[in-house]
């Protein structure tokens, strides 16, 4: 599929394993450890600023995404909170509750989400430190 694609598009995959798997799931906010062999970075680049080319290269990106599945990880799909996921939810205007916010959370955090955001909770209650994927606020559930 990558040689395939007019431009740019690579996969860059990072190993783990060694001294990573020594560390427990929830010692740090990173849960992904034992048993995973890569973080996968998904890349493609286009040099045309028109819509119908950005939609072309994105679609192409869904795809080749959907064709790793079988290969990844599952329940949840593993994501890595730096190369952020759209695709799999984002809050609105950075006021997101937190099962709504679960969706994404549990791909990047797995069971430290919850913890995670008691401490955002307990150390920004006022959410200033926010994107369209934070950890929310555990008063804003629904």
């Amino acid at each position: 599929m990558l040689l395939n694609e007019d431009t740019l598009a690579m996969l860059i995959m990072d190993p783990f394993g060694g001294k990573m798997n020594e560390i427990s799931q929830t010692e740090i906010p990173f849960p992904h450890r034992k048993g995973n062999l890569y973080n996968i970075q998904y890349l493609v680049k286009w040099d045309e600023n028109r819509m119908e080319e950005s939609n072309k290269h994105i679609k192409w990106m869904r795809m080749l995404y959907q064709y790793m599945t079988p290969y990844v990880s599952k329940s949840p799909r593993a994501a890595y909170y730096n190369y952020r996921d759209l695709d799999l939810g984002s809050s609105k205007n950075g006021n997101t509750s937190y099962s709504e916010a679960s969706v994404w959370g549990m791909n990047y955090f797995k069971r430290n989400f919850r913890r995670l955001a008691h401490i955002k909770t307990k150390f920004d209650p006022q959410n200033f430190f926010r994107n369209e994927q934070s950890i929310p606020l555990l008063n804003s559930l629904p």
